[in-house]
């Protein structure tokens, strides 16, 4: 099986892009055709997955990439979110993205969300992510 480089640029220009805040570098990567899934959120624009990313980042310390597998059209990036002290919620995290033509055409996002919904639960019913929102989380 051979890699072509382009999908390893990608998934981790997106990766960094998500992750330093630009949204509209991350968006970029992203086809027109778009799925987007986690264990809160499901979506199917750029727009609705990266909408909220700035309340993510407002709790992420810090992210650490443990591995990363690349495919001819995919790739799997497994890493862990470490939030702030006062939230303090690590995060494992496998991320497994599709491509075609170089661009970004599905993420599924896989986590185990029982922390997030503890934390979310206590916050009150406002911070409930539904429908077409959220910031890959």
């Amino acid at each position: 099986m051979t890699t072509d480089p382009t999908v390893r640029a990608t998934v981790r220009a997106y990766y960094d892009a998500r992750f330093g805040g630009d949204v509209a570098a991350a968006a970029a990567l992203i086809g027109e055709e778009f799925a987007f899934r986690s264990p809160f959120v499901a979506s199917g624009s750029p727009e609705g997955h990266l909408d909220g990313l700035d309340g993510l980042l407002s709790v992420t310390d810090r992210v650490e990439l443990i591995s990363e597998l690349y495919g001819p059209d995919e790739a799997v990036l497994l890493y862990d979110l470490h939030t702030v002290p006062a939230v303090g919620i690590t995060q494992r995290t496998a991320e497994h993205f599709r491509l075609r033509d170089g661009r970004i055409t599905a993420i599924t996002l896989l986590f185990d969300s029982a922390p997030w919904q503890a934390l979310m639960a206590a916050a009150g019913p406002a911070s409930t992510p539904s429908g077409d929102r959220g910031a890959g989380r």
